[in-house]
């Protein structure tokens, strides 16, 4: 096992890099993931330092709606939504104006700071777009969160419009290294997703871009996901964790354990210091009972449900934030 006996020295000279700005050698990259179950702790904490630096004690929460489910003629084989998908799930067109507003209203609740809508299929079409440009301006009416909008492959003229609308971040993830992303998918390449996030980054918008982790990909899949986030300088990186849905061509993938999740975790710290790092889908599945963990690695969760998985109850997140010694964040400001 490489560097199986690798000390806390070590992890804290891998903080002191990314407090510094450099980058991670593959090899050290490599020896975070590979690491023994008796170094997590030592690691964990040598991210918190560079969590701290950054972020403090704060945690920021974000609400996600799927604004249109199911229907989508993409092949993403993690996907319950996608066309070969035979996984039992609610499908319908993009939701109304007024059913939008209604989940803005429980994310203002549930203490958001940020709302995501997100819609399935390969791109909007341009009747749908308009929709969801009306709803953005209804949204950012009436409620003090920031919006984000994740809708699929874009061009630069569509994020500009939806900049003017008020979204002020727009979602799309590599998902994995581009090496492995035909194994995941055949509909569209890795350069289709690295294009919209391109485009919305030349388009003036902050840019939320991240992957699945768990889907069979290799350690260095993983570090090559990162590096190319980090070389895109993208400002939030949400990490999801494979839930094997059935129905879905994953759905017999083997799970992860809560001691590897935290180590992809510590890994992405290391390597995206400064940035917005958020435990998203499968947090639940995958890390389980070390949860609270993982907040001292990444500063953002979402509260309430996924896309098509249900999240834990909102008021276990408040419970689990507290107990941790953490501190809400909502819009910028530190809530009571």
């Amino acid at each position: 096992m490489i560097q199986a006996a690798i000390s806390s020295t070590d992890w804290s000279q891998l903080a002191e890099q990314a407090l510094a700005g450099d980058c991670l050698t593959r090899p050290a990259a490599r020896a975070v993931l590979q690491a023994p179950d008796v170094a997590l702790l030592a690691q964990v904490a040598a991210a918190y330092r560079v969590r701290y630096h950054h972020w403090g004690n704060r945690v920021r929460l974000h609400f996600l709606l799927n604004a249109q489910s199911g229907l989508c003629p993409e092949d993403c084989h993690y996907c319950s939504q996608s066309k070969i998908s035979s996984a039992e799930i609610d499908k319908y067109p993009l939701l109304s104006q007024e059913k939008i507003l209604s989940a803005a209203e429980r994310a203002h609740q549930l203490k958001a700071g940020t709302f995501c809508m997100a819609i399935s299929g390969r791109s909007p079409t341009e009747s749908t777009f308009t929709q969801i440009l009306a709803a953005v301006k209804a949204v950012k009416a009436k409620y003090p969160m920031r919006v984000c909008t994740t809708l699929g492959l874009l061009d630069q003229q569509q994020a500009q419009r939806l900049k003017a609308a008020g979204v002020d971040r727009i979602n799309h993830n590599l998902n994995t290294a581009e090496a492995y992303h035909a194994e995941i998918c055949t509909t569209h390449g890795y350069q289709d997703r690295l294009a919209t996030v391109k485009a919305v980054q030349a388009a003036g918008l902050t840019t939320c871009s991240g992957g699945i982790l768990g889907m069979g990909e290799s350690d260095d899949d993983i570090i090559d996901l990162a590096l190319s986030l980090r070389s895109l300088s993208v400002t939030s990186v949400p990490i999801n964790f494979l839930i094997p849905i059935p129905g879905t061509p994953l759905a017999q993938q083997a799970a992860l354990t809560p001691q590897r999740c935290l180590r992809i975790l510590c890994l992405f710290r290391f390597l995206l210091p400064s940035q917005e790092i958020r435990i998203a889908g499968g947090r639940e599945v995958q890390l389980r009972s070390l949860q609270p963990l993982g907040l001292y690695v990444a500063n953002s969760i979402f509260v309430g449900d996924y896309l098509t998985t249900p999240g834990q109850a909102a008021q276990k997140d408040y419970e689990m934030i507290r107990d941790a010694g953490f501190e809400l964040e909502t819009s910028d400001r530190l809530i009571e």
